[in-house]
């Protein structure tokens, strides 16, 4: 959907066209999913937070204003209900990455192409990054998707989760020395192994 379509579906939506409703979900409802998946790690709490963003959408899109982009909007919406979610949950444990003591040292690593030839390491990697996610609180998280998975600005991602900019770097360079740190076992491993 083009930029100037989407202005004009919205504009319907808001009119309460259900046509227009329903191509707004067809559209981000993938998106929407993948990032609260990738949040959640539950395929269940993924669709629930993923349905509730489609509701709020519904409820508040006689707000959305135009000044920024549709999809930074549902990011803000997708990413407060998954935080939310993730409040909810008491049982599950999250490393703070708040603590002063929580300093992680600055260790080289090797390219995401070591050994690229074997599928098999790769999907172990991949293995080891998402269980090091997991361990991320959903702040982090949240931060860290935005920014290095779905590639946005840090200014969009500073938007949508109402932090300063020199928040959302801290947080992500703190996220991003707990994955290093996290990771860095498993590569040397693998060099030396």
């Amino acid at each position: 959907m083009s930029a100037d379509d989407e202005v004009q579906v919205i504009e319907q939506a808001k009119q309460g066209d259900a046509r227009a409703i329903r191509r707004l979900v067809d559209e981000y409802a993938p998106v929407i999913y993948r990032f609260s998946y990738n949040i959640c790690r539950n395929q269940d709490r993924a669709e629930h937070a993923t349905q509730e963003t489609f509701m709020s959408m519904l409820k508040k899109l006689h707000q959305f204003d135009n000044r920024s982009k549709f999809s930074t909007w549902l990011y803000t919406i997708i990413s407060n209900h998954c935080l939310m979610l993730a409040r909810s949950e008491k049982s599950r444990r999250h490393v703070s990455l708040d603590d002063e003591d929580t300093q992680f040292p600055e260790i080289a690593v090797d390219h995401w192409d070591f050994n690229p030839d074997l599928a098999v390491e790769r999907a172990d990697l991949k293995e080891h990054l998402d269980a090091a996610i997991e361990k991320l609180s959903p702040e982090y998280k949240v931060v860290f998707m935005l920014r290095d998975v779905e590639g946005l600005s840090t200014e969009e991602v500073a938007n949508i989760t109402n932090l300063s900019v020199p928040a959302v770097k801290s947080r992500l360079h703190r996220a991003r020395s707990f994955l290093r740190n996290e990771l860095a076992p498993i590569f040397d491993e693998q060099q030396n192994g």
